[in-house]
């Protein structure tokens, strides 16, 4: 049995009583195949529920300094991001983007599902900001559906993307999956900026019905950096 299957049945009814999701739209996504997860992010535990309530296994990238902890505390955390498909690489370096962009490939061309927040940060207020381009590079270099989807109430759950899940009344979590998008009209066409933002804005404009967000036409790392 793989850690991830391991994960799912010793943790996955217990954090599903916790966090109790509530999911719609789940058999959009293609049984096999590769696919790409295109989502919002509000919150540090966003990349926890997608793996907890689907039947395939989401890999996502995440920071390497979550895998770093050499205490007990670490090491558990490791295990943990890891087996639930944290793919753990440095987005620091000036090379981060690159480094990200062919490990999504590489899992793709693997025929697994690959989950991305094209917005490349959480969202500073809870509003959806413009995409960033590596989405479409993705689909358009693989060939692999974009199915968006939206969390909903998991900055809520857990403010400020740090600390406990808080639950409660009025606190709930629903993760809504769009209907697959294809991109394979512009095939050979990933180094032409144009199509690269057009592709990108499609997906963004689903996952802002998806979620019901306001929407702002800028980099949310541009409003962070302020």
């Amino acid at each position: 049995m793989s850690r991830f299957l391991l994960l799912k049945v010793l943790l996955g009814p217990l954090l599903k009583l916790f966090l109790r999701p509530r999911v719609e739209g789940a058999r959009r996504i293609p049984g096999t195949g590769p696919v790409i997860l295109a989502g919002n992010h509000l919150t540090f535990i966003d990349s926890i529920i997608p793996p907890l309530v689907l039947e395939r296994q989401v890999f996502f990238i995440g920071k390497d300094e979550y895998v770093k902890g050499r205490s007990l505390k670490g090491r558990l955390m490791a295990w943990f991001f890891t087996s639930v498909g944290m793919i753990p690489v440095d987005r620091d370096g000036g090379h981060g983007g690159v480094a990200a962009l062919m490990t999504g490939r590489r899992v793709l061309e693997e025929g697994k599902v690959f989950g991305i927040y094209p917005e490349g940060t959480r969202s500073p207020d809870g509003r959806l900001y413009r995409g960033r381009t590596g989405i479409a590079r993705l689909t358009l270099m693989t060939g692999a559906p974009v199915v968006p989807f939206a969390v909903i109430g998991t900055d809520q759950v857990q403010p400020g993307g740090s600390g406990l899940p808080r639950l409660g009344r009025g606190r709930r979590i629903t993760v809504r999956f769009g209907e697959p998008l294809d991109f394979t009209r512009y095939e050979g066409m990933d180094r032409d900026r144009y199509v690269l933002r057009a592709v990108t804005d499609e997906v963004m404009t689903e996952v802002m019905r998806l979620s019901g967000q306001e929407y702002v036409d800028m980099y949310a790392t541009k409003v962070k950096a302020a």
